[in-house]
């Protein structure tokens, strides 16, 4: 891919995103840097995400825990919008490439889909790349969707209404993960709704990677190719249905999917694709592209009204999936 074929996305993105790209650089101009160390990486992702997770919604209850998984336990983050009822529960799994990012980089964004949706969030830190691979992340996200359904009323949960959630990386582990427990008969119906916003699901090219990405998203072509091979032990594992997802069988076992793309991300045409297939199948599928703004915006709230629209359609996808 050629770099002077790019569009001009600094010109066209709206004011708001462009005062968030403003207060990033202060924050942490090397937040989206893949030529450090992974400890200068996740330092600097973490310095950036403190300031976009200050305020927002007050829970009720949260809970730290641990979890055991096949490859060891794992911390888990639950957030009680309200006390002393089962709530359906929601597993977040964040974005960050699989390489960055925790559950505290993450907070605002899983209190606020909490607070949205009037489920419980449960925020998985599950072990990143590139000292775990490939499928190790999803099969820590599995255990926790067994853990929650073995154990209903643990934290005052409902584990028969579950959802999956996530953005990035994260929204790619989620339909990962859901079509992994159904090949394992996890039970067609046991998973109610999959929220995810501005996933990578398995486009190797396409119009928008032509045309965006750059120093400001920290999603140039070498970017992306860092994190896939970061994450991946192996290029046959590419080609597994559950990282390349567009090509799984999505014609059974698939629920009621919210997609949210940002109109100036390179993986945009991934959510495309991924409606297109769903809608194709018969799966109530609705997918909004977000004017004006980048990849990874859900974390910008305090700034960006798109991010609050996107959490709260998100967080009304799922009252609807776990009432009907």
């Amino acid at each position: 891919m050629v770099a002077h074929n790019k569009l001009p996305v600094l010109d066209l993105i709206s004011p708001q995103m462009r005062a968030v790209l403003d207060k990033s650089a202060e924050l942490a101009p090397d937040a989206y840097a893949t030529d450090v160390s992974l400890d200068q990486q996740r330092l600097a992702y973490g310095r950036e995400r403190r300031y976009w997770n200050e305020g927002g919604p007050v829970m009720a209850a949260t809970i730290d825990d641990r979890i055991p998984t096949p490859h060891g336990e794992v911390a888990i983050r639950c957030y009680l919008p309200v006390p002393d009822v089962d709530l359906p529960a929601v597993i977040y799994v964040h974005g960050g490439g699989w390489v960055v990012g925790n559950l505290d980089t993450h907070d605002r964004i899983m209190r606020a889909l909490a607070a949205d949706s009037g489920a419980a969030v449960i925020g998985l830190d599950y072990s990143l790349s590139p000292e775990a691979k490939f499928p190790v992340a999803i099969e820590q996200a599995a255990a926790l969707a067994r853990h929650l359904l073995d154990q209903p009323g643990r934290y005052h949960l409902d584990g028969t209404r579950l959802a999956f959630a996530g953005d990035s990386g994260g929204a790619a582990m989620c339909l990962g993960t859901t079509l992994l427990l159904r090949d394992q008969g996890f039970g067609v119906g046991a998973v109610k709704a999959l929220i995810l916003y501005y996933g990578l699901f398995g486009l190797r090219d396409s119009a928008s990677r032509r045309l965006l990405g750059g120093p400001w998203d920290g999603l140039t072509e070498a970017d992306l190719d860092y994190y896939l091979d970061a994450y991946l032990a192996d290029s046959a594992a590419m080609r597994s249905p559950y990282l390349d997802c567009l090509s799984a069988d999505l014609s059974w076992g698939v629920p009621a999917t919210y997609l949210a793309s940002a109109e100036f991300d390179p993986l945009r045409d991934d959510s495309t694709a991924l409606e297109q297939i769903l809608i194709g199948h018969g799966v109530d599928c609705r997918h909004e592209q977000f004017p004006g703004v980048l990849h990874a915006f859900l974390h910008n709230s305090r700034m960006l009204d798109a991010a609050v629209v996107a959490l709260r359609h998100g967080g009304d996808f799922l009252r609807h999936a776990f009432t009907d």
